[in-house]
């Protein structure tokens, strides 16, 4: 059985675990960085935690004997998916990265698009303003710089320590999110600016269609740019290739 590591912590890669592993001739593990207190739970073997960097990840591949590394984190994760290709590179494992595609702007979005947190904290201006911040614990402290704001902050896992700034409220909760429920949610708190990652794909789209129909700014994360690896857009498209890279030459039918 061929052996492939998953390094994961999207819906996608979950799905992904669970449709190889339904083949019943693939060995999958499935990796998680640990970021989020509680996983959902996964079809398939999992460890969490680092490697210790891209030679630490290269020393995990050669002493478990992985043959196909399949990078499935989220798009912006571009630490971990830069230190996955050179670790695959280090090793000579061949790899795969699992990329769903970005938002798009549409007729009637009001997108700002900055690099970091701090660019968008800047965005925000100093008049005071009712924010929705749905990012990240990582994120999220560079807010402390602005405490003028008002803040409504959605997130997986608590915000520990709770940000320093005097008006601050927290949602605890994991996608998918539907857009009637988002814009409930943005017409009750009064929010007139989103601050998101373009994450892409269905799950958290809603937030973005619902400031659409309601007018609002949405100070959005850009995508950072990954490894040129070979790559799908969606589940489907890289159990295809996995099935390429898992049948046997004779039996390919080429």
């Amino acid at each position: 059985m061929k052996k492939i590591l998953i390094l994961g912590g999207t819906t996608e890669a979950r799905l992904l675990a669970a449709k190889l592993a339904a083949r019943g001739d693939l060995d999958i593990t499935l990796s998680l960085a640990g970021r989020t207190e509680n996983p959902v739970a996964q079809p398939v073997p999992v460890r969490t935690g680092g490697f210790g960097g891209a030679t630490g990840l290269a020393d995990w591949l050669t002493g478990h004997e992985i043959d196909l590394l399949i990078d499935a984190t989220h798009p912006h994760a571009a630490r971990i998916s830069a230190n996955a290709a050179e670790a695959a590179r280090i090793a000579g494992v061949p790899i795969l990265a699992l990329r769903r595609p970005g938002w798009a702007p549409v007729a009637g979005d009001r997108w700002t698009l900055v690099d970091t947190a701090e660019e968008a904290v800047a965005t925000l201006g100093e008049a005071s303003r009712r924010v929705f911040l749905a990012l990240g614990r990582q994120e999220v402290a560079a807010f402390e710089t602005a405490p003028q704001h008002a803040y409504v902050i959605r997130s997986v896992d608590p915000i520990e320590p709770p940000l320093g700034v005097p008006d601050a409220t927290y949602i605890l909760a994991r996608g998918p999110f539907a857009e009637a429920d988002e814009r409930t949610l943005l017409e009750a708190h009064r929010i007139d600016v989103i601050v998101a990652k373009n994450s892409g794909g269905q799950a958290t789209y809603g937030k973005i269609a619902a400031a659409r129909q309601l007018g609002i700014e949405v100070i959005l994360f850009r995508r950072p740019q990954l490894p040129d690896v070979p790559s799908a857009p969606s589940v489907s498209a890289m159990a295809e290739m996995v099935d390429h890279f898992a049948t046997p030459v004779e039996k390919r039918g080429v």
